[in-house]
């Protein structure tokens, strides 16, 4: 039988993280493996707190990774323990704190991984606490589709269709270009083959990072509407209260182009962004519009590109 590990990284907020655990607990129901939390050093008494309220629940522990690395980093030191019993599991099952799927929602992807044996991972469809759904399957981010998603602009949209990051989610099981990490089960033989989470990602496009490498070894990723996952969203990165775009996104974005595609490539795909923003700045000057863009985000998108190229240069 397949053996599961679920890994769920909790950043203070102890009280959700088991929430979660707990319904993945009832999903693993049937499904041979173990959860693992890791408290991505809290320092807020939330590994106490877990660690107490999970002793007696059956397949739980709670690690502490001793250093807040990120997303990737945390998600990695769970996966590098194992199973409680030291041995290594057939799939990974990465579940934000804020997630909690439905009874059988692992079982789908596990059933769909396991028929499709050229899939690597396979991502639920997400939705919030109204039923509604979150955006969480994507086309991998490109020069174009940094001009059409900073210029929201409907003739440069239709034009540019084929590059939109976010279409239209697919409304049956489908192949997709990567999926957000809120809940995403993952075969052990790719990881072996391409790595863990790159940790230079401290939060952001950690996981868009993960599927291109797999991708690009050869394996699929796909978006299974089978696999119901109600998730609040934001709640440990605070990303719902952002006043300002912090400089950790903007030094994953560009850790990511410049990796997957060159600095030349990355240069290029900023300065596509600021021709976007440009053209929407102005839209919304001429149609009179409460623009949608964080504040200031071109300045810092400038001011970030221009630090990395000097550090780059001395």
């Amino acid at each position: 039988m397949s053996r599961v590990l679920c890994v769920i990284l909790n950043w203070r907020t102890p009280e959700m993280t088991l929430r979660a655990a707990r319904s993945a607990l009832a999903a693993m129901e049937g499904i041979e493996g173990a959860i693992t939390i890791v408290d991505n050093d809290s320092g807020d008494g939330s590994f106490e707190t877990m660690r107490a309220a999970a002793a007696e629940w059956p397949r739980v522990q709670v690690l502490q990774s001793g250093r807040n690395g990120g997303f990737g980093a945390g998600n990695n030191f769970g996966i590098r323990a194992g199973l409680p019993d030291g041995s290594q599991p057939d799939f990974i099952y990465v579940l934000n704190s804020d997630a909690f799927p439905a009874e059988d929602a692992i079982k789908q992807l596990l059933g769909h991984l396991i028929a499709h044996p050229e899939v690597g991972f396979a991502g639920s469809y997400i939705h919030g606490e109204d039923g509604g759904p979150h955006t969480t399957a994507f086309r991998f981010p490109s020069i174009a589709s940094e001009f059409e998603g900073a210029a929201k602009t409907g003739p440069i949209s239709r034009l540019l269709k084929h590059a939109i990051v976010a279409p239209a989610l697919p409304e049956e099981t489908t192949r997709v270009g990567w999926m957000a990490g809120a809940s995403v089960l993952m075969r052990r033989e790719v990881l072996d083959e391409i790595g863990l989470f790159d940790e230079r990602f401290f939060l952001y496009f950690e996981e868009t990072d993960l599927c291109l490498r797999a991708t690009r070894a050869g394996w699929a990723m796909d978006y299974v509407v089978e696999s119901r996952v109600m998730h609040i969203g934001s709640v440990s990165t605070g990303m719902r209260d952002w006043a300002r775009v912090p400089d950790y996104w903007f030094a994953s974005r560009r850790y990511y182009f410049e990796k997957n595609h060159g600095r030349i490539y990355a240069g290029m795909a900023t300065l596509a962004h600021l021709a976007g923003l440009g053209i929407y700045g102005l839209r919304v000057i001429l149609q009179r519009k409460k623009p949608h863009t964080p504040p200031y985000f071109a300045r810092d998108l400038m001011r970030h590109s221009w630090r990395s190229r000097m550090s780059q240069e001395s």
